[in-house]
């Protein structure tokens, strides 16, 4: 050390230091707990919800979900944009709708998205089913309704026995062909492939494929994994596990009024974190808010060693 760094550093005690022997030591510590808390309280890999899973273990269930989809009884019927002009989960404060100002730039036709154009992909090998979608895509939307009442009313008696799916007999025209098929190829794994492709050859845009199984299979899972919204579901992960816990305050907004009971909650949630995050980014710039940590002092707790060595 020169004499002028021992004269700067007088009254200071020194000791040697090896920062390369240090760092290492550090890494290798922090690493270490890395690896252990990771294995203990890393979020599980929970497998892909799949339709094949669904149609498997719960055939009625998927047929179900096909039903309202066919009769816009589904949430993506009537969803409104992103997918559709509809109105059904459209948010807005006022004349602010940030929602319908963005307008439809995902067009979804759901029937024919998620069902009928999947199926008559596949109708060249089944000529049955390919009648049946010529009788069904023909028939008015009255007779459709009439056929799609009835099939539910009968999906409702349903029995599953050796996973087969035993229907009770309907008025139900040409559905039971069309939803056995879908059902088959659901089971077969190929529904959100076929769904997914969009006349595309390669695909990397996998909405279509995560909006088909929306309505109960997504409910049921998230329920039995404790996801859902008075759950915390948006921060957390199954079971107990940590997650998101950066998202705790957009998720304490939904647990209290009147967010809790609003219809409109993610807008009211979605402008409340908005307008604070652009508090705290402008705070610097803002009179009052930027003189609350001088009027408060806090910083002469933290610096109270310095303070003390120089009372004025």
């Amino acid at each position: 050390m020169s004499e002028r760094a021992r004269q700067q550093y007088r009254g200071y005690r020194m000791v040697q230091a090896d920062l390369v022997k240090e760092l290492a030591i550090a890494f290798a510590v922090i690493a270490g707990l890395v690896v252990v808390l990771a294995i203990l309280f890393s979020s599980p890999d929970q497998p892909t919800l799949t339709a094949q899973q669904v149609a498997t273990a719960h055939p009625a269930e998927l047929e179900a979900t096909a039903i309202h989809i066919l009769d816009g009884q589904n949430l993506i019927a009537a969803y409104g944009p992103p997918y559709n002009h509809g109105s059904g989960s459209v948010q807005k404060i006022g004349f602010f709708s940030p929602q319908t100002w963005a307008g439809v730039t995902l067009p979804l036709d759901a029937p024919d998205v998620f069902i009928l154009s999947p199926l008559s992909r596949v109708a060249p090998l089944d000529p049955a089913l390919g009648v049946a979608l010529s009788t069904f895509r023909a028939a008015s939307p009255s007779q459709k309704a009439t056929w799609e009442t009835s099939y539910q009313g009968a999906l409702d008696h349903a029995r599953v026995v050796n996973g087969q799916l035993l229907m009770p007999p309907s008025h139900s025209g040409p559905l039971p062909v069309i939803l056995g098929a879908y059902l088959n190829l659901a089971k077969s794994g190929a529904l959100e492939a076929i769904i997914n492709l969009n006349g595309r050859t390669y695909q990397t845009d996998f909405t279509r494929a995560l909006l088909v199984l929306q309505g109960a299979p997504l409910t049921r899972v998230a329920a039995g994994q404790e996801l859902l919204g008075p759950e915390w579901g948006q921060m957390k992960e199954p079971g107990n596990y940590p997650g998101a816990v950066w998202l705790w305050f957009y998720t304490l907004l939904y647990q209290i009024p009147p967010y809790a009971t609003s219809s409109v909650a993610d807008l009211l949630a979605g402008a409340t974190v908005g307008v604070v995050t652009l508090l705290f980014m402008f705070i610097p710039w803002i009179p009052g808010l930027r003189d609350i940590p001088r009027k408060v002092k806090i910083y002469r707790l933290i610096w109270r060693e310095h303070y003390a060595r120089h009372k004025k």
